[in-house]
């Protein structure tokens, strides 16, 4: 039975895990909250003393920590010294992409194979096995890690060497927080002009203002019911991240001399959302900011 650690359970990891589970992966899981662990014994996994520990004769070793220097503390500490050296080493989380090069060299220089994987699709996606995978990694090494992501993933993308995935990921993220403010300006804008919420979706969805924010992640209560506007903006993705990976995205965007004025806008609009709803709301509640609610 091929056996996995994994740590790192909070919103994301915990599903991620459980799939792991269910594909009849043994489960080997280590996280600092108590709270966490628990759940994890219940989803049937095995829990860790320490993340070392979790490592220990470990087949796949599967990191989804908050940020760079977690990653980096991680690896140095506990999976570089514990792993077997034939272990597939996966960090899915998301985080600069100069921490991500640097753990794949250390790991590549210890003989070990790894890669950056983050991941795009949020919780319902993580608990559901539907993710998407951005992997950076060596063009030799893609299908043994893609065979380790798939009971977690809906598709799995080589993105190039190591770093590409988080490259990929920070990109992503950028557009898909600018798009998600168009979105809820469209509807504000909508709504003063006295235009029903539902009419404006019927017809946008099918127009060229259609994107996955509206369509998939609808800010306006109703049209999406799984979206987390129906849910008072709990669960999804936190606003808290949303501003973390725009955080990134500007940062790179200056290593790398881009200019990326919208990313930068919008960095801005969500620390004032974090400022007044507290962060840990979905980050689609930003048409609650734009509505005078907040």
């Amino acid at each position: 039975m091929t056996r996995v650690a994994f740590i790192g359970l909070g919103n994301m990891g915990s599903g991620m895990a459980a799939n792991q589970v269910k594909a009849g992966r043994e489960v080997v899981a280590f996280d600092l909250s108590a709270d966490a662990m628990a759940r994890a014994k219940e989803q049937g996994m095995s829990p860790a003393a320490s993340a070392g520990a979790a490592c220990k004769d470990a087949d796949i070793v599967i990191t989804m920590l908050p940020a760079g220097q977690h990653v980096r503390e991680i690896y140095m500490d506990a999976i570089l010294p514990n792993a077997p050296r034939d272990a597939l080493l996966i960090d899915c989380s998301t985080i600069d992409v100069d921490s991500a090069r640097t753990v794949s060299r250390d790991a590549s220089m210890q003989g070990f194979r790894a890669c950056d994987a983050p991941v795009s699709g949020g919780t319902a996606a993580a608990s559901g096995g539907t993710l998407t995978f951005m992997v950076g990694c060596r063009e030799q090494d893609f299908k043994e890690f893609e065979e380790a992501l798939k009971p977690m993933a809906k598709a799995i993308i080589h993105a190039g060497d190591s770093g590409a995935g988080q490259a990929a990921k920070i990109c992503n993220n950028m557009l898909l927080g600018i798009s998600m403010i168009g979105v809820c300006e469209a509807f504000v804008l909508a709504e003063r002009l006295g235009l029903d919420g539902q009419k404006f979706f019927d017809i946008a969805s099918k127009a060229s203002g259609q994107c996955w924010s509206l369509t998939s992640y609808c800010p306006w209560p109703g049209p999406v019911p799984a979206a987390p506007s129906n849910r008072d903006y709990e669960g999804g993705f936190a606003a808290a991240m949303m501003l973390k990976d725009l955080k990134l995205a500007r940062e790179a965007a200056e290593m790398s001399g881009a200019d990326t004025p919208l990313g930068g806008a919008a960095e801005a609009l969500y620390n004032e959302l974090v400022g007044r709803a507290g962060g840990g709301k979905d980050f689609s509640v930003m048409i609650e900011l734009l509505r005078g609610r907040l």
